[in-house]
């Protein structure tokens, strides 16, 4: 079992799927979830933590399950990149008007509503005590945001990377599916690989396995959980190298 000491967490970047701001809806925005999640991150904030986070568009438009025999891969990926940049948007302006600053850096050039992203520039602004708001993902299409967050967290040297989920952390099968499936709070990345189980996409897995970055699954749907992933070990479970 590999040491887990939040005492030593400075540095976060924190993952949060496109379809957990659309609440219970099937699309959009849900206020009181957006709310939960806002209370969230300045709690942790308050602590002294930096901190960096990734948004999905899924809630907007799904890049993959979108693409057909008209719209090619490429291009709908294209529009999903641009999907969390909108959720980008709404989210700093939430932490605005309770008085916290944010940088948006996207992956592709929208200098009317972002800064362009570079490592050095993300760095200079998380020293600065900003929230930044990384978007567009990578960049490039056939790339996941989970990949995009695994990226950005190795880039700026987070402490940890924490993927908001829907259930209490990672399962030996889909506990939505399956009554029978077991929460496990603590693995390796070579267990998962054994076990195959279902962490995040292969690339951004393999990415955080090379880079031996911990990543800390965890149900976001419960207030106040982003800090109790931080501060306990048994809160999630803990991928490590």
């Amino acid at each position: 079992m590999c040491d887990y000491s939040p005492e030593r967490i400075h540095r976060i970047l924190f993952k949060i799927s496109g379809e957990f701001l659309a609440g219970g809806k099937s699309q959009g925005f849900d206020h009181d979830t957006i709310e939960q999640i806002v209370a969230d991150i300045i709690e942790v904030k308050r602590m002294g933590v930096s901190i960096g986070i990734v948004l999905g568009g899924g809630n907007i438009f799904r890049g993959v399950s979108e693409a057909n025999e008209t719209v090619r891969r490429i291009a709908a990926d294209n529009v999903g990149m641009l999907a969390t940049v909108q959720n980008s948007i709404i989210l700093a302006e939430y932490l605005r008007v309770r008085n916290y600053p944010t940088v948006i850096y996207s992956a592709i050039q929208i200098d009317r509503v972002s800064k362009f992203y570079a490592p050095e520039r993300a760095e200079a602004s998380l020293n600065e005590g900003k929230i930044c708001l990384f978007c567009a993902g990578t960049g490039n299409p056939f790339f996941t945001t989970d990949t995009a967050a695994v990226l950005r967290a190795v880039e700026l040297g987070a402490h940890l990377m924490l993927k908001g989920t829907k259930v209490d952390g990672v399962f030996t099968a889909d506990p939505q599916r399956d009554d029978k499936a077991e929460f496990i709070p603590d693995i390796s990345f070579d267990d998962v690989l054994n076990r195959q189980l279902n962490v995040m996409d292969m690339t951004a897995f393999s990415l955080a396995r090379e880079a031996q970055m911990p990543v800390k699954v965890f149900n976001v749907t419960r207030p106040g959980m982003l800090k109790q992933a931080i501060l306990k070990r048994d809160v999630g479970t803990f991928v490590h190298p």
